[in-house]
């Protein structure tokens, strides 16, 4: 598989990285070891987890198989710290919470530092400077090697890496950002992209094919062995399946019958090779689904295509995005 550089750092991940949110929840032992054996042997390293998935079994879980069954040396670990179960404050972007979550994560993972760690989300009622000093100490101190920011918007990400370049040597640059992109979730080209890119910050898209309705499996009705079929799951998928959504879909469907290829490939192709973007998260439930996803390394649109897929999924950006004369 293609390495590609994380953001304007020397650390390089495969172009597609592998999702755990459901490792040790819907995804047990086995299939997860089946996962991670198949992402590992068809070249990639890059691996994704946060100290919530699961209530933290993922980690527990990824820490078992690195031990037994793949060398350390070879995956890229990439995990989140700052959401919390409290009804009343989703997320907690304190230095003190934040570097207790990292400790948490390194015993779970049974390893001495993660690749890459990220904030979770912003955090309101924590100074932001505060957040960042957490980043800071961890890589400071061995304990992560570069870090970076999850579901932050434009400002707020801009804000964040300005900060960090600000004080070159003593402050960590930001390395990455995660947000959900695909054809049917275009919201981060408005800012977050473009500040990611003037940045130097490597986008990792999560939920690339939209929430699995890209694949074209609802279609015509909800599997039941889906994730759109599952109660905890069932509202996560619900928003794109609207009409909007379904005329993207046909559109991925047409491509892929004129490619000769799954729309799948054709979706995840896209989101893989727009600008900025380093890896795609991939979170399959089986091998099966995995090696089917992992088959898109061969696989690049045409420009027809991509310019087909842009316009039909074209998200609409006024004022002040477009120049204000013309509206």
């Amino acid at each position: 598989m293609e390495q590609r550089h994380l953001g304007r750092t020397g650390l390089r991940v495969s172009r597609i990285g592998l999702g755990t949110l459901t490792w040790g929840r819907d995804t047990d032992e086995h299939d997860a070891a089946d996962l991670l054996k198949t992402f590992w042997e068809a070249g990639g390293s890059l691996v994704d987890t946060a100290d919530v998935y699961g209530d933290g079994e993922s980690e527990y879980l990824l820490g078992r198989l690195i031990e037994g069954l793949i060398p350390r040396r070879d995956l890229v670990i990439s995990t989140k710290a700052g959401s919390v179960p409290d009804p009343d404050r989703r997320f907690d972007g304190s230095r003190g919470h934040l570097l207790s979550a990292l400790d948490a994560s390194l015993a779970r993972l049974g390893t001495d530092y993660v690749d890459v760690w990220q904030v979770h989300a912003y955090d309101p009622d924590t100074p932001l400077e505060e957040t960042l000093q957490a980043l800071d100490l961890a890589v400071s101190s061995g304990r992560a090697r570069y870090a970076g920011v999850s579901n932050f918007c434009g400002w707020q990400l801009a804000k964040a890496a300005t900060w960090q370049l600000a004080a070159p040597g003593t402050r960590t640059r930001l390395a990455a950002t995660q947000l959900e992109y695909s054809l049917l979730q275009r919201g981060i080209e408005r800012e977050v992209l473009p500040a990611a890119l003037d940045l130097g910050i490597g986008l990792l898209p999560s939920s690339p094919l939209g929430r699995g309705v890209l694949t074209g499996k609802y279609r015509d009705a909800t599997p039941a062995d889906s994730r759109g079929a599952s109660d905890h799951l069932a509202p996560f998928v619900a928003p794109y399946l609207d009409d909007t959504a379904g005329h993207i879909v046909d559109a991925v469907q047409t491509a892929a019958d004129g490619l000769a290829v799954t729309p799948l490939q054709v979706a995840l192709a896209w989101v893989r090779d727009r600008p900025g973007v380093t890896a795609p998260i991939v979170g399959a439930r089986n091998a099966q689904q995995l090696t089917a996803a992992l088959s898109v390394e061969a696989l690049s649109l045409p420009d027809e295509i991509c310019r087909a897929l842009d316009d039909v999924s074209a998200p609409v950006h006024r004022y002040p995005d477009h120049d204000w004369s013309t509206l």
